[in-house]
């Protein structure tokens, strides 16, 4: 759907704050209300009209312009702030204070304000041929060998042993648990199976399960945490009846030619070898993406940006924002999150705000780079962007629905970044990174 006319006009206020006085044409707000016109018709009974047919204008008598002006206005400002936003060039940063003083009359435009935030401008220091520390690749025998040792891991095969259960063992067994004498949901298991050091079940389970061997009993009992994640158990004491059944080790494979053979190698020596290239190239591109992100904070250091608490804390409220919005995808509630840190939300956004300001500070040294450099993504680039999310859809096409979703300006702003940061890091003069010192 194409992006909403609006027009605007863009006051700059103290703070990095704009206000963003924005029209909507009377011909788009009139087209919105025979929009929420059709919508409520569906549930609304006219004679002479099949049920959910009866026409805007009808409609409108009956239920009244204001009604549903009001419900055009619900349905639409959200498209309409966004669109304003858009026409104005701005990057919005927090919250906006969003002022509809009046409804339009018939054949009126609509009117609204909008005051927020906006990310600071940069006046720019040397940002072209600065020297930036960069570390040398290295791959330790160390590393190697850890990254070996996990390959026996995988290849281990559970043995059962005659022997009491030792850490790192696994136990086989049936539980069955009470609070006060009364078993619980979720209490009970049978042939479970629990590596002991794991840090799979409550606290102090495992430990107590530590010595026991096969056929024998034992009661284990345990305080689950005061945040556990079931309410009715929290921070209470309970009892399990545990009946061990078997006791099982690791029989990891020998360190030779073999194992290399099972993970795809003729050798030992071209497992290892192949391990040593892989890491190589992580820790390449590691480094590679840790020197671009140092040389553009070195292009920060040397620039001057202003970036006011409020427009701080607001970014800081942002990023925690995003971080919860991605934690819901793995069904991790706000709530959950916050029990899980121990921290109140005030907390978290303050210990954010360092973070949150060097974000702006570089975002705006970008911006300001983008300008001086004269930076603006072709139309190939583009394509090329778009290519890989294409799916079946030409790019071109593709290209064409993001335009008319109002969406290709931020697609332009992150190529222009990129590029921008490109100027940085590939004039960035590497110098020797000082070594990193032992605690002592």
């Amino acid at each position: 759907m194409a992006a909403p006319p609006v027009n605007t006009t863009v006051t700059v206020l103290p703070e990095s704050r704009v206000r963003v006085e924005a029209e909507v044409p009377a011909q788009e707000v009139e087209k919105r209300i025979a929009q929420a016109a059709r919508g409520l018709a569906r549930n609304l009974r006219v004679p002479g009209f099949r049920a959910g047919k009866a026409p805007p204008p009808i409609v409108i008598q009956r239920v009244g312009r204001e009604a549903v002006l009001d419900e055009a206005v619900r349905d639409s400002i959200g498209g309409w702030y966004a669109a304003a936003i858009g026409h104005a060039h701005i990057v919005p940063v927090g919250e906006p204070e969003l002022d509809l003083s009046k409804l339009p009359g018939e054949g009126e435009p609509l009117l609204f304000s909008i005051e927020i935030g906006v990310r600071p401008k940069a006046q720019l220091g040397d940002y072209k041929g600065i020297d930036v520390p960069r570390r040398e690749p290295e791959v330790t025998d160390e590393a190697i060998a850890e990254e070996v040792d996990r390959v026996r891991e995988r290849s281990a095969k559970l043995e059962t042993v005659d022997r009491s259960a030792q850490r790192g063992d696994f136990v086989v067994m049936d539980f069955a648990g009470s609070v006060d004498g009364t078993p619980f949901a979720g209490g009970e298991g049978r042939d479970q199976m629990v590596e002991l050091g794991s840090s799979r079940l409550v606290p102090g389970f495992e430990e107590q399960l530590e010595g026991a061997s096969a056929g024998e009993d034992r009661t284990v009992t345990i305080t689950f945490p005061d945040e556990y994640g079931a309410d009715e158990l929290a921070g209470k004491a309970a009892e399990f009846a545990v009946a061990v059944k078997e006791v099982k080790a690791k029989d990891l494979p020998e360190l030779d030619d073999e194992l290399a053979a099972e993970a795809g190698f003729d050798t030992l020596d071209e497992l290892r070898d192949d391990i040593r290239e892989r890491m190589a190239q992580a820790d390449s591109a590691q480094i590679e993406a840790e020197f671009r992100e140092a040389a553009l904070d070195a292009a920060v250091e040397n620039a001057t940006v202003e970036a006011p608490d409020a427009l701080v804390e607001a970014r800081a409220r942002e990023l925690l924002d995003q971080m919860l919005h991605s934690l819901s995808h793995q069904g991790i509630s706000k709530e959950a999150y916050l029990q899980i840190s121990g921290r109140e939300e005030d907390e978290i956004v303050e210990a954010g705000k360092e973070d949150a300001a060097q974000a702006l500070r570089r975002e705006a040294v970008l911006a300001a780079i983008i300008e001086a450099e004269g930076i603006e993504p072709t139309e190939d680039e583009l394509l090329e962007a778009v290519g890989q999310a294409a799916e079946g859809t030409s790019p071109k096409k593709l290209l064409e629905r993001l335009k008319s979703a109002g969406r290709l300006d931020a697609l332009k702003e992150e190529l222009a970044q990129r590029r921008a940061l490109d100027v940085v890091a590939e004039s960035a003069k590497p110098v020797a990174a000082e070594p990193t010192q032992a605690p002592s």
